[in-house]
This record gives structure tokens, sequence and C-alpha cells, in this order.
């Protein structure tokens, strides 16, 4: 990478980046990893993690370019806090059980994060913004729960979420005022992410699952299209959700 980015000798798209453009990559190759575990591949799970490792190099050659830190700073960081995060293995330290040790985990990071310094004493404070939405909205009510603020189980989850899309029906029948209408759907959408937390369904992988379904069940729409001749789109609404139902029921 030093090479690479060598002003005089390197490649010049290299040498141009700077963190803020090589961080969508980054962020790319990190759902490309995930990609490859969804479908179990094995070979292209080995290229992306080294797609996403050079990502990590690409950062810190910057980084130590301009005098912050180098790549081995960066290993060394990482070790020394996997140490600090587990005393129950490097140190002399027991939990009764699996919950213990993750309430063990979470206190450690805050005490982490207060150590950093700052005036967000919040049990909220540092939960990134560069986060997707959805895992930003399980991320804060991770948080709350830490401290007790959170419904003892789904069954009220799942009342909640009635009672918002109830909010939205109001919205749609009173106008559907654009920014009002915004906020409803986006309870609906937090609080979806929290039946999600409560069944310990991952709602990162849950989506990506719903998505590869669909795709997969309009694609066989499309091919039993093309098998009369026809595109899907000269199909009238009524008989693609005629088709929609087919493929559905054969196992789509």
């Amino acid at each position: 990478m030093a090479r690479l980015r060598d002003p005089e000798n390197g490649c010049p798209w290299d040498v141009k980046q700077s963190f803020a453009t090589i961080a969508p990559y980054t962020i790319e190759e990190a759902y490309e990893v995930a990609d490859a575990i969804d479908r179990n591949d094995m070979v292209d799970l080995r290229d992306e993690l080294g797609d996403l490792l050079l990502q990590v190099v690409f950062h810190s050659r910057m980084a130590e370019e301009a005098g912050h830190f180098a790549f081995g700073d960066v290993v060394a960081g990482i070790c020394d806090k996997m140490v600090r995060r587990h005393p129950h293995v490097f140190e002399d330290v027991t939990h009764e059980n699996l919950a213990a040790q993750s309430r063990d985990w979470d206190r450690l990071k805050a005490e982490e994060r207060a150590a950093k310094g700052g005036e967000d004493a919040s049990a909220l404070a540092g939960i990134s913004h560069g986060l997707p939405e959805w895992q930003r909205a399980v991320k804060l009510q991770k948080r709350a729960a830490n401290v007790g603020f959170d419904w003892p189980d789904h069954r009220p989850v799942l009342d909640k979420i009635v009672e918002e899309i109830e909010e939205v029906r109001h919205e749609f029948e009173n106008g559907a005022d654009e920014e009002r209408l915004a906020d409803e759907i986006g309870d609906v959408l937090f609080v979806a992410a929290n039946l999600a937390r409560h069944a310990k369904v991952d709602v990162s992988r849950a989506l990506r699952g719903a998505n590869a379904k669909f795709e997969r069940r309009f694609r066989a729409m499309e091919a039993i299209a093309a098998s009369e001749g026809r595109s899907l789109a000269s199909y009238p609404l009524a008989e693609q959700e005629a088709l929609w139902v087919r493929v559905k029921r054969e196992g789509g």
C-alpha cells in the first residue's frame, strides 16, 4: 500500500484517495462479506474478507502518512481491547451465565467511552450516526434496555406495532401530511426493529432474506411470463398477483 500511495511512482487513483472517498468502499466490502456468509460461499468469503482487510490497510496507511497511527497500532489496539473486555478469559473473573457476561461487556464498553472524555454522560452516548438506521435503532434500544427501559417480552411490542400501524392508517385517512406520515412510518419501523430484538432476530439479516425472497419470486414470475412469450409488464395487475400466488405456492 505504501508503494501504491507513493506520490511519484504509485497509482494515481490510490494516491488521490482520502478517508472520505474510501469510506463508501469500506461499507460496501463489509456488506459483501455478509452476503458471502448468507450464501455460505466460503471461497467468496475468503476473497471478500481479503477485500475488507484491504480497506483496513488503506485507511491505516493514510493515517500513517498523516502522522496519526499505523497498521501495527490498529492491530495492537484491538488486541488490547479484546484482552480488556474478556477478563473472564485473561483474568481471574467468572460470570454466572452468558447474560451476566454480556452485561459486564456493556459495562466495560461504557467505561471505555467515559475514559475517552467528553460531556455526554447519556447511556446512549457513542452510538455512531454512520450506522445503517436499522442497526442504530437496535443499538439505541439495547442501551435503553440496559437501564431497565424496555418491554418485558415480545407481546407488548406486537401490540405497539398494531397501535403504530393504526396511526399510519389515520394519517392516510386524514390527508396523509407528508411530514407526519414519515414520522408515523418511522415509528412503525422503529418498533419493528424492537420486535426483532426481542425475538433475537438480526434485523439486517432478516431484511436481506426478505429481499432475496422477493427477488427470487419476482424473477420466477418473469420466467413464467417469458415462457409464454410475454413480458411481465404486459400482464394486468390481477394476473401478476395470480402469478405471485402461483410462485409462492410452488415454493418460490
